[in-house]
């Protein structure tokens, strides 16, 4: 119903004639807009739009037309290219259909709009505010975050572009997380004073993005002194009863008129809508009206549409072009179902959809037009209050209250309709998702007992609520003895078991594919390293000699975690070298609190971050602030600064916060990290062993033909080695000297308590030297530390070994590796580290780039 416009008079003229508010611009500006009034403190008016559909019924053709014509002008002006690398964002809850008809209109593009309904176990990938709005929290909830992540164009949809605010809010929260170089800003209208279009193009020269604007017509809204107090004083006026039914104010109350109104008389009913209707178009009996799903009213029919399965409804969680393909296939028959459901004598029927709710019931509408000989007009519920006048020259002439009926997250509250009541309505099809098919629905102060009271059919069709299939439910940690050595109640490993996958290659295989690009170094494992018998009496006597200094640096670095992270932390080591120390850790805590602390085990992959799924495990079932990540020792820093940035990455993805990415050390040669035991670089002996020393567990895997997407990453439990293993023997020659050193772990502790434990990144600056000295250019192929040194002469191709000057029994083990492997040492004078050893490049053209790829140069 577009009743103002069809009898010559503006719908914007009572408030225009009243406050003085003028519409300047182009000449379509006065039929896409009518005007109302509503409380807000920050702006009476509202521009009510005439081709929305949010509140004024609109022949849905119209509606669909406005919104796809603008897509196919963002089409022209984007090209095909840039087009299907598009994605289009709408604005909960009045541009969700308008957004999805640009979509459309673009139609290589994928849809997501914002929404203000949370759902439970979908992640939240980012959020904005409205300023100016009643309800200003948006969340966005594609089920793909890849969706948001692209570096394609972002177009953005909304009804009007007023000041640019919202707007600008959500390019300043999206460009923060994924920076795209352009974004195109949709709307029907563009409302923007001088200065307002002057602050969109300061703010995409300050982040260096082209953004463009495309609106059907464009002006600005004139506002005389004191509009705001006038609009204001006018509404609590006419909220309060002081108007006649005609919309004037009398003198004497006469009840609740102006803000609900009498229904219109036949006489003041709308006119036909503008569409012909097809009066060939033949439309089926209605059907008995059979009891509603919550209610026993014979005035509503309830209508099956069989709604394609795993259709998604809107694009709340994302619609992609394919989805649009279904939908288009199967909009015929549930039309067709409607149809049948409406009386054959009607001649105005109006399509209701329900809030966000706008894009299913408008392409409903819109078929239901083509096959009916009536006339079809849609509009949608809205939790937006306006005040409503009976006037030809005010936009919203009567308004429908009802409650909630969807159980929002900020509480129940009030819901409207506009321009129903009294509108002449043989038929109202309400369309709702079954989220919001309640009791409350059906009540008889609810939505559709309320339409029944103006039109003497209504039809209730309901479309399933889309959700994103939640991942299968997460296993439980793997423990021993079925998985590992270690005892079960002393480490839980969040991974999945390959052990009956072969996965192992030659050492010199394996580096020729991971530094030519050819494949990442966590797709496969080094063949395991047998040690002789004269390596294993080093790797025993390495333990004796440093186990009094392995409990101190135990001790200590477990009584910082209590006294600075959490009096009952989660420990979380990282696999496999941080295994053993968090067993050990674990194990003191035991021994001198008599806590019994949770320890995990996950997987972090350079290049690829941490095991996403082992976090959304830990998150469900402990405190992720509790967590504290655990690790062997730093090198140069590169596992801490990786695991900062994966953690950051998912709280972005899944909205989950509280994980503290800082890890806790056994030792810090590197200065990477605040909470360590030592940062001297010395021989930790499990160093010396890969999985004998490690519960029998191999390096972790990240395969995507072994781990999907849903998986926890991978490993290997090497049952066969059981004869070799040490594993247990090394936690408990070093947890057998705790008592022996407790006096000396209390007085460090208090010493690194009150130091200044800032790390200083010193490593990474020695390794970024050391890799230009060597010609190396590149700080992958270099790892500091005895650890480091070590594991490269178990897995990699080592080029040389450096050893600083004087370096006494820590390096035994690594000069007899060296030299069963044909290896030089090169002594070096001032060497930060006891050792460093130094990857053979020669499998390489460029340099293995942080991905664990080659990157040409």
């Amino acid at each position: 119903m577009n009743k103002a416009v069809n009898d010559g008079v503006w719908s914007g003229s009572w408030v225009a004639e009243r406050l003085g508010v003028e519409l300047l611009g182009d000449p379509e500006l006065t039929g896409l807009l009518g005007l109302a009034l509503r409380r807000n403190p920050k702006r009476a008016h509202l521009l009510v739009s005439n081709v929305l559909g949010k509140h004024v019924p609109q022949s849905p053709t119209v509606v669909y037309g406005h919104g796809f014509t603008l897509g196919r002008r963002v089409r022209e002006l984007l090209g095909t290219e840039q087009s299907r690398r598009a994605v289009v964002l709408g604005y909960a809850e009045t541009a969700t259909g308008l957004g999805h008809a640009v979509a459309d209109g673009i139609a290589l593009a994928p849809y997501l709009h914002s929404t203000r309904r949370p759902v439970p176990g979908v992640a939240t990938a980012g959020g904005f505010e409205e300023s100016h709005s009643h309800a200003t929290s948006h969340l966005l909830l594609p089920e793909n975050p890849e969706l948001l992540a692209g570096d394609g164009p972002l177009v953005l949809v909304d009804d009007e572009f007023s000041t640019g605010n919202t707007v600008l809010n959500t390019i300043r929260d999206l460009h923060e997380r994924y920076p795209r170089d352009r974004y195109v800003v949709v709307a029907l209208v563009d409302m923007r004073s001088a200065a307002d279009a002057g602050r969109l193009d300061a703010f995409a020269a300050e982040i260096g993005a082209r953004v463009d604007l495309v609106a059907a017509a464009s002006g600005t809204v004139s506002l005389p002194a004191g509009v705001l107090e006038k609009g204001q004083e006018l509404v609590a006026r006419y909220e309060a009863g002081e108007a006649g039914s005609a919309g004037r104010p009398s003198a004497a109350p006469s009840g609740p008129v102006a803000q609900f109104p009498a229904p219109l008389k036949d006489k003041d009913a709308a006119p036909e809508p503008t569409p012909t209707p097809n009066p060939s178009a033949a439309r089926g009996t209605a059907r008995p009206a059979p009891t509603g799903p919550h209610s026993k009213d014979s005035r509503i029919t309830p209508v099956e549409l069989r709604w394609p399965a795993h259709l998604p409804d809107g694009g709340r969680h994302g619609f992609t072009p394919s989805h649009r393909i279904r939908l288009e296939t199967a909009l015929p028959a549930m039309a067709a179902r409607l149809a049948d459901a409406l009386p054959e004598d009607a001649h105005r029927i109006h399509v209701l959809g329900f809030e966000e709710l706008m894009y299913a019931p408008l392409r409903l509408a819109r078929e239901l037009e083509q096959i009916v000989a009536a006339g079809v007009t849609y509009s949608t519920t809205t939790r937006s209050p306006v005040l409503a006048v009976d006037d030809p020259g005010y936009a919203i002439r009567s308004r429908l209250t009802f409650p909630a009926h969807d159980a929002p997250a900020d509480g129940p509250g009030d819901r409207y309709a506009y321009n129903i009541a009294g509108a002449g309505f043989d038929a109202v099809v309400a369309v709702v998702d079954d989220t919001a098919d309640t009791p409350e629905l059906h009540a008889p102060d609810g939505l559709l007992a309320r339409l029944a009271e103006h039109a003497p059919h209504v039809v209730l069709a309901v479309i399933p609520s889309y959700v994103p299939e939640r991942p299968a439910m997460l296993p439980d940690p793997l423990r021993g003895p079925a998985f590992s050595s270690y005892a079960p109640e002393e480490v839980g490993w969040l991974l999945q078991d390959l052990s009956d996958v072969t996965l192992e290659a030659p050492t010199e295989e394996r580096e020729e594919a991971i530094q030519s690009g050819g494949a990442h170094y966590a797709e496969s494992l080094p063949v395991e390293y047998q040690p002789s018998e004269q390596y294993q009496r080093l790797f025993h006597t390495a333990l004796d000699e440093a186990a009094d200094r392995l409990a101190l640096a135990v001790g200590a670095v477990t009584e910082l975690v209590l006294a600075e992270r959490s009096p009952h932390p989660v420990l979380v080591s990282l696999a496999r070298a941080g295994t053993p120390v968090g067993v050990l850790m674990r194990r003191w805590a035991q021994h001198r609190h008599g806590l019994d602390l949770p320890h995990y085990a996950v997987s972090i992959v350079r290049g690829r971050g941490i095991d996403a799924n082992a976090l959304r495990w830990l998150a469900a079932h402990h405190d992720p602030a509790d967590v504290v990540f655990v690790d062997g020792w730093t090198g140069k820093g590169a596992i801490t600064r990786e695991l900062t940035e994966a953690i950051r990455e998912f709280e972005e993805s899944d909205g989950i916060t509280g994980f503290d990415p800082e890890i806790a050390v056994l030792a810090d040669p590197g200065s990477c990290v605040r909470t360590y035991g030592t940062r001297e670089d010395f021989l930790i002996p499990s160093a010396c062993l890969n999985s004998t020393v490690s519960g029998l567990i191999s390096r972790t895997v990240l395969r995507s033909d072994l781990v999907g997407p849903h998986d926890f990453h991978g490993a290997k439990f090497y049952r066969e080695l059981a004869g070799a293993d040490v594993s247990v023997d090394f936690l408990d020659a070093v947890a057998a000297r705790f008592p022996e050193v407790a006096d000396a772990v209390a007085t460090l502790a208090k010493e690194l308590l009150a130091a200044d434990r800032t790390p200083t990144w010193e490593g990474w600056a020695a390794v970024e030297r050391i890799s230009e000295e060597y010609g190396i250019h590149d700080v992958n192929l270099v790892k500091p530390g005895v650890g480091e040194t070590t594991r490269v002469l178990l897995r990699r191709v080592p080029w040389k070994i450096l050893a600083r000057a004087g370096a006494g029994a820590d390096l035994d083990h690594v000069r007899l590796l060296a030299e069963q492997r044909g290896v030089p040492v090169e002594e070096v004078a001032e060497l930060p580290y006891t050792c460093v050893g130094l990857i053979h490049p020669k499998y390489t053209r460029g340099a293995t780039g942080a991905d664990g790829r080659a990157v040409a140069v």
